[in-house]
């Protein structure tokens, strides 16, 4: 049987150890989790779901993790990667955040139409400290491909926290702006709209634009 990627809900009353006891069901049904959140830790109820790279079949996993006594449901769910894809995610002011979703919704709706699965999130942040945070944790949200900084300006451990994040393979963009946070990005780009548009162009499947393939990095 090939194995394929699934996505699982399992509803179980709450307790220690909850986690342990599922994910070592899915082991022994030589399932790798790629990806796993609680959504619910109640005094009653536990939801957690899981993205599975699953070798046997869907049936086979329900009746182990069912036949447990803390699990009151199982369900398995189309993946968040299916449904919602690749995530380009903005963070700065609020008007520049809003003029570089603009362009990001418009371009990723072409692509989307085209059988990509592209969806964009948005963060206005004001601050240094708060600003660097976000960055760093871009890098730690599930599916993030590509991060464009939208504000007029952003230095010092911003700065810093763009070279961290495009070390672990995050793409950077960065509006032309003051301060020293366009040199750290992959990319500088004046218009906003166009940042968005040329974010998801940049990760886009179904997309021929490159940022290796440019011979200059601001526009």
């Amino acid at each position: 049987m090939t194995s394929e990627t699934v996505g699982l809900m399992v509803q179980a009353e709450a307790g220690l150890g909850v986690l342990h006891r599922l994910t070592g069901v899915i082991a022994q049904h030589r399932g790798d989790i790629t990806s796993v959140e609680i959504l619910e830790n109640s005094t009653r109820d536990a939801r957690i779901y899981f993205e599975i790279v699953l070798p046997v079949s869907e049936a086979e996993l329900e009746r182990d993790l069912c036949a447990l006594s803390i699990v009151k449901s199982v369900e398995f769910v189309k993946t968040l990667q299916r449904i919602y894809g690749k995530r380009i995610i903005i963070v700065g002011g609020g008007a520049q955040v809003g003029q570089v979703a603009i362009g990001a919704v418009s371009e990723a709706d072409r692509h989307n139409i085209r059988g990509e699965h592209i969806s964009v999130d948005t963060i206005p942040l004001v601050g240094e400290q708060p600003l660097a945070d976000a960055v760093r944790a871009v890098a730690r949200l599930p599916r993030a491909k590509a991060l464009v900084l939208a504000g007029a300006l952003m230095g010092g451990d911003i700065e810093q926290a763009v070279r961290e994040v495009r070390q672990s393979g995050l793409l950077v963009i960065s509006l032309n702006m003051a301060g020293s946070v366009p040199d750290a990005a992959d990319l500088v780009v004046t218009d906003p709209v166009q940042a968005g548009v040329m974010a998801v162009m940049a990760v886009a499947d179904t997309a021929k634009f490159a940022i290796d393939r440019l011979k200059r990095r601001v526009f």
